[in-house]
């Protein structure tokens, strides 16, 4: 599939972003969505994604149930949607929705404390 427009790639994020449970919405706290073509080195190198594998989205940042008393005057957390790398691995503009949809969830997880393993365990990974 030839690659999508950022600007129609970015609604497809916000879209995901608002598409979230209300309960969910009103909890985000100090983070920050972006969207980039494709992870970075270093990304790469602290996500530990295991070589010949796909990174689609990272969390970077203290998630909720990390933060004390102390969590003040912090940067906001930061979650990049990687596009080229969901581009790649779809077929249809459809399965990028799709993909867009589940990456925003997962990613959004992290940032209330769900580690890969327990979503792994809930059937969400």
């Amino acid at each position: 599939m030839r690659g999508m427009e950022q600007e129609k790639f970015a609604a497809l994020v916000e879209r995901a972003l608002h598409a979230l449970p209300a309960e969910f919405l009103e909890r985000l706290e100090n983070i920050e969505i972006l969207i980039a073509d494709a992870p970075t080195s270093g990304q790469l190198r602290r996500s530990r994604v295991p070589r010949h594998s796909t990174l689609l989205g990272l969390y970077e940042g203290v998630p909720q149930t990390h933060r004390t008393t102390g969590y003040n005057l912090v940067l906001p957390d930061k979650i990049t949607i990687f596009q080229k790398p969901i581009e790649e691995q779809c077929r249809t503009e459809e399965e990028i929705v799709k993909t867009v949809e589940r990456v925003v969830r997962h990613e959004i997880a992290h940032h209330f404390g769900i580690s890969d393993d327990r979503l792994r365990e809930l059937g969400k990974y």
